[in-house]
């Protein structure tokens, strides 16, 4: 059989040389190019790393702000109850001929798995009128306050032969709810400037639960 015969001449020993120098100068340029696309990499994660941590900062504070605006909201709507509610349903009470004997805030009862919270309680021997107080007074918080007058006198049992009469105050309330609440049977107390107000109509006739 005779021997192969090749179409091109067989590598010398420097185009081997060549090639090899090639392929070590082409190593060199990748691993160069590695490099630069680790150190880019790296700045990469140190940037994002370094906003993470400012959108974290941020958000604790924004976390911060808002947790100390509902706390102001609480401290507002609790000097709302005390030094503007309090003094109106007592005004309230005294413009028809009604003595208040007491005035207690925050006021709580639990029996038999019921339980029952009224923000404001205003007491003579034979009357009382529970007010519930809100920054801003929506329908719902006044079909809330229609079931709780509902179950007054059975959690309350020392007012038992009392009238107990409803009212909603508030520092924002619209005139739908305004008309609303007073179509229940409730008194209206509004905030006016520094003062609360009773915005009940002149024809108002109040429920007596």
């Amino acid at each position: 059989m005779p021997p192969i015969q090749f179409a091109t001449p067989a590598p010398t020993f420097e185009d081997v040389w060549r090639m090899f120098q090639e392929n070590a100068q082409q190593s060199r340029e990748d691993y160069r190019l590695m490099k630069d696309r680790s150190a880019e990499t790296d700045r990469q994660m140190l940037e994002t790393d370094r906003r993470m941590r400012e959108q974290s900062d941020e958000l604790k504070l924004l976390i911060k702000n808002v947790t100390k605006n509902i706390g102001d909201l609480g401290n507002r709507l609790g000097e709302f109850v005390e030094h503007a509610v309090a003094p109106a349903v007592v005004q309230l009470f005294q413009a028809q001929g009604v003595e208040v004997h007491e005035v207690h805030p925050e006021v709580s009862s639990h029996r038999d798995g019921e339980g029952i919270e009224i923000d404001l309680l205003v007491i003579n021997d034979g009357a009382l009128v529970a007010v519930e107080c809100k920054s801003k007074l929506t329908h719902a918080h006044v079909d809330e306050h229609l079931e709780r007058m509902e179950k007054l006198k059975r959690l309350f049992p020392l007012y038992k032969n009392h009238k107990a009469l409803g009212a909603v105050a508030a520092m924002v309330m619209s005139d739908s709810v305004k008309a609303y609440a007073q179509n229940q049977g409730f008194y209206v107390l509004c905030q006016n400037g520094d003062n609360v107000v009773v915005s009940n109509t002149e024809a108002f006739t109040p429920r007596a639960w």
